[in-house]
């Protein structure tokens, strides 16, 4: 399986938000949009970098609630060095990929183009339909030989 069967299935609908936009701002999107991390992108398709939960936390740790103050931008505390993966890339490579880098979310980029965003629930949710959809398959094989 790869990344691009994990949006065939899902969608390719990417929340963004603009680096300009304010961190409050971008706490009620996370809320409302019940997500972990927005991609930030001026037009939806360059990807600029990423405003996870655990960066705004991160933020919080340092400077506490002024963060959230009047003229605090998402440019201040994203994170520019984004992870990514392409279409073409298996689960197992996300899989490293997360792990290594301590990511749970792989914006998946074709062409210097956003695409669809990845997170390790979609991974998680992928792998447990695989081992259910093998189990079967061994149960089937095991009583067919009976």
């Amino acid at each position: 399986m790869k990344a691009r069967d994990i949006l065939d299935r899902k969608g390719r609908r990417v929340v963004t938000i603009r680096s300009d936009a304010s961190i409050e701002t971008a706490v009620h999107r996370l809320a409302l949009e019940r997500i972990g991390a927005l991609v930030v992108s001026e037009d939806g398709e360059a990807l600029e970098g990423i405003l996870s939960e655990r960066d705004i936390l991160h933020a919080l740790a340092r400077e506490g609630a002024a963060i959230l103050g009047p003229g605090r931008r998402v440019a201040e505390i994203m994170t520019r060095a984004v992870r990514t993966c392409g279409p073409h890339d298996s689960v197992k490579h996300l899989m490293d990929t997360m792990t290594r880098y301590r990511v749970r979310h792989l914006p998946v980029v074709e062409e210097g183009r956003l695409i669809g965003l990845v997170s390790i629930g979609d991974v998680v949710k992928n792998r447990l339909e695989e081992m259910e959809l093998e189990t079967n398959v061994l149960r089937d094989v095991v009583l067919a030989g009976r």
